[in-house]
């Protein structure tokens, strides 16, 4: 199941600002663990499981279901289509990408480059930058305006890859693979008493700022806030301070963004039920939806779970299954450890 809802939700089409479809994919699999699923006015799909407690506190889980991708910027005489992006988008990826412009219907493109046999000698050594692409439709001028006008979403065509040893690539596991975190902490906790609400959020727009978590955070006014992104995911080039290896466990987040009582409590759970984990230190901003949660309202206590990921920003972000399934589980037994707690460690400093 957990292999059936990340490529649906790889996928599915969801640029910041319009989600609406990856959203159905999230309503269609939390459904059946969730007592209630409500979706806010800028988008965000909350899943609520109901704790057992008579006054009971909030629990809120956050992962984004946005993903970077292209905005029609010009339609040029001869049909071809000039493009901007939206989010963090590395262009250097981007040339030779298949592409779905989602107009009054939905048009395949490809994004070409000048064959290397004419280039000249001073374009040899450089990459071409985005304003210098082009998507090609196929289509003349007045054919392409029958369907695309100018601010229309573009997304990359790509399907969901099985690698060896349990790991998958795509584009968007940044951060569905968070989403599916959600999912697997919902299935354990389907099968656990837990006194908390626990509010699973898939929100929205966080690539240009988190501005779907914090509207989601003010109206549920959670007790403790956690927030489940991906983090570098080692590889060979990369340093080893600044990164973390696929497979060994997701990473529990510390530092300013991080209520130091949700962190140790996250740890000592990890330990308790032999989880693998591993640590990422954030001396400054996480530039997650932790970021937003925390200084929502009067102050949220704040905690960050991370996937380790290679190749951010990229339409083959690569992922370890198993590291889902273990955060899923971390989070479901750090909720069911809060059971007869008045939390009152966890709600100041």
């Amino acid at each position: 199941m957990l292999r059936d809802l990340l490529k649906e939700l790889v996928e599915a089409h969801g640029l910041t600002g319009f989600e609406h479809e990856a959203a159905k994919v999230v309503e269609k699999y939390f459904k059946p663990y969730s007592d209630e699923i409500k979706i806010d006015k800028m988008g965000s799909l909350s899943a609520i499981k109901k704790g057992k407690a008579e006054n009971p506190k909030r629990i809120m889980l956050a992962a984004h279901m946005d993903e970077i991708g292209l905005m029609v910027k010009k339609i040029d005489d001869k049909g071809f289509i000039q493009f901007t992006n939206v989010g963090g988008v590395d262009q250097r990826t981007l040339l030779t990408q298949e592409v779905i412009i989602h107009g009054k219907k939905d048009l395949f493109g490809v994004i070409g480059s000048k064959p290397p046999h004419i280039l000249e000698t001073s374009e040899r050594n450089k990459s071409v930058k985005m304003e210098d692409m082009l998507i090609d439709v196929g289509l003349p001028k007045e054919e392409v305006e029958k369907y695309i006008s100018l601010g229309d979403p573009i997304t990359i065509r790509r399907k969901m890859l099985n690698l060896k040893n349990d790991m998958v690539a795509g584009k968007a596991l940044d951060d569905r693979a968070g989403v599916a975190v959600m999912y697997e902490c919902l299935k354990e906790l389907k099968n656990m008493n837990h006194d908390c609400d626990v509010y699973a959020v898939a929100t929205v727009q966080e690539e240009v700022g988190y501005r779907g978590a914090i509207p989601a955070t003010f109206e549920i006014s959670p007790d403790i806030g956690i927030a489940i992104d991906v983090g570098f995911g080692s590889t060979p080039e990369l340093p080893k301070d600044e990164t973390s290896d696929l497979g060994k466990g997701p990473c529990i987040g510390f530092g300013a963004n991080i209520h130091p009582k949700v962190y140790e409590r996250l740890v000592k759970v990890a330990k308790e039920y032999n989880i693998p984990y591993q640590q990422d230190i954030y001396p400054g901003a996480t530039g997650t939806d932790a970021w937003g949660m925390q200084v929502t309202r009067g102050g949220i206590s704040t905690g960050l779970i991370s996937i380790p990921l290679r190749y951010m920003h990229t339409s083959v972000e690569t992922v370890d299954l198993n590291d889902i399934k273990n955060a899923g589980k971390l989070l479901a037994y750090f909720i069911v450890s809060l059971n007869g707690e008045d939390l009152e460690g966890m709600l100041c400093y």
